[in-house]
């Protein structure tokens, strides 16, 4: 077996097909689970090795995902985390108590993995393994190895067809669903909430975050049909703003089983609905018998790291970097703007005359019109730019949409230079928030946070 270096494996696995960079319709010849589980049998299914949560939805996954690794580890438990897109690294997506796979390890594991790799792309009897589908199975044999007591995983992408959807959870959890990725998962919202249902197991608890009426319905649906018990936030568990600082959110969040005061190092109002999210599915797993208590799902919720989202940056100017990267997620970020700094942003506010500056970079799928119109309005400059990735939308796209709204634009060819721009402009009493997708919210981080 011949043994490659870091870079030689992230070659190997970015050799296949990646629907990350290029989508695909989200069908069976597209994403056809066989391949992946002929792939786990060739590993010795390490998917099954571990129990696991497993958590798909539009928005709040990732967080919600990493709340609960966060108070399973807390408890105890040796966890697993398992999350996409990443911010900065590749390894941010393999985690196992809040650290990361090393490169070392990465390499290694790519090593092992490749024959069985080849080999099931050699017969094809369903197609050939994709970029995501390696990667997920490089999660479960890091997790294997480490005998991880839990594996927290989020859904790459919609839920019935994702390479995740191998798994057995313990409990499943769906975050909000809207309108996103309807080229790959269709066009409406019980649509993708059908694809996202598609994680559900006979029986297996589901806790979902409230929901738009058509998706409810459709959860709801295909709970009954499987005699899965359905837990619904906002409604079973339910949750009250303590306040805040600059750096933490406090709330108290009333569950089935118990009160919980939290205090989370993330601020965003989406943050709180989370919380509460990832509380409901820690209670199923309590009910289930594990030594979960509030004591100790506060102090990991009070250790949370998860980057890129509402993330405090700089104060003079202030610097916020986000990763909406939909029409929904760029209006929870205007309520969070609004809400935590409305001193820049309400009109007779002592800061309101501060420039304003939005840096704003978009992938070539998105709603940029929607986006652009819930955030423009709250600033008074925008600088648009794009991310290295393949898949960033042009720069002249994103002047060409502001145009077309009467809003005079400034571009700038990368992140690191709108950002420098932004600082020009926005001086030290200022406020600049950085948004638009994951890709642009990740290399902000990486310049503004070096190593």
């Amino acid at each position: 077996m011949r043994k490659l270096s870091y870079r030689q494996s992230i070659e190997y696995i970015y050799s296949f097909s990646d629907y990350e960079t290029t989508h695909k319709l989200h069908d069976s010849v597209s994403y056809d689970l066989r391949r992946v589980f002929e792939l786990m049998a060739l590993l010795d299914n390490p998917h099954l090795k571990a129990k696991s949560v497993h958590i798909a939805g539009t928005k709040g996954k990732g967080s919600v995902a990493a709340m609960v690794a966060s108070a399973l580890t807390a408890s105890g438990y040796k966890t697993g985390l398992y999350t996409s897109p990443h911010l900065i690294d590749i390894r941010e997506r393999f985690q196992i108590d809040g650290n990361m796979i090393s490169e070392a390890e990465f390499a290694d594991i790519i090593s092992e993995i490749q024959p069985a790799v080849d080999a099931v792309n050699r017969s094809a009897n369903y197609g050939k393994l994709t970029t995501f589908e390696i990667m997920t199975a490089l999660c479960f044999v890091f997790f294997t190895r480490h005998n991880v007591d839990f594996a927290v995983v989020e859904v790459g992408l919609g839920g019935r067809l994702d390479a995740t959807n191998v798994i057995r959870p313990e409990v499943c959890v769906i975050t909000p669903v809207n309108l996103d990725h309807t080229d790959v998962l269709g066009d409406t919202i019980d649509k993708i909430a059908a694809e996202k249902a598609g994680i559900i197991k006979a029986g297996v608890s589901v806790v979902s975050a409230p929901q738009a009426d058509e998706a409810v319905y459709v959860i709801e649906k295909k709970c009954l049909e499987l005699n899965s018990p359905l837990i619904k936030a906002g409604t079973d568990v339910i949750w009250e703003n303590a306040g805040f600082n600059a750096e933490v959110s406090r709330l108290l969040i009333k569950g089935r089983l118990g009160e919980y005061q939290l205090s989370i190092p993330l601020l965003g109002c989406c943050q709180m609905e989370n919380a509460a999210t990832a509380v409901a599915a820690l209670e199923v797993l309590i009910e289930k018998g594990f030594n979960i208590s509030p004591l100790t799902i506060s102090a990991g919720m009070s250790k949370l790291k998860w980057p890129g989202r509402f993330q405090v940056c700089g104060k003079q100017p202030v610097i916020i970097i986000d990763g909406a990267h939909n029409m929904i997620s760029a209006r929870e970020l205007k309520k969070s703007l609004l809400y935590y700094y409305n001193d820049y942003f309400r009109q007779d506010a002592p800061r309101s005359s501060a420039e304003k500056i939005l840096v704003f970079g978009a992938s070539a799928d998105k709603d940029v019109t929607g986006m652009i119109g819930e955030l423009v309005p709250l600033f008074s400059k925008i600088i648009v730019t794009r991310s290295a990735h393949p898949r960033s939308m042009e720069i002249s796209i994103l002047e060409d949409e502001c145009n077309k709204l009467g809003i005079e634009v400034k571009s700038a060819q990368d992140v690191a230079k709108a950002i420098e721009l932004a600082k020009k402009q926005a001086l030290n009493n200022g406020f600049i928030c950085i948004t638009g997708s994951f890709f642009v919210a990740g290399e902000a981080t990486g310049y503004l946070n070096p190593g």
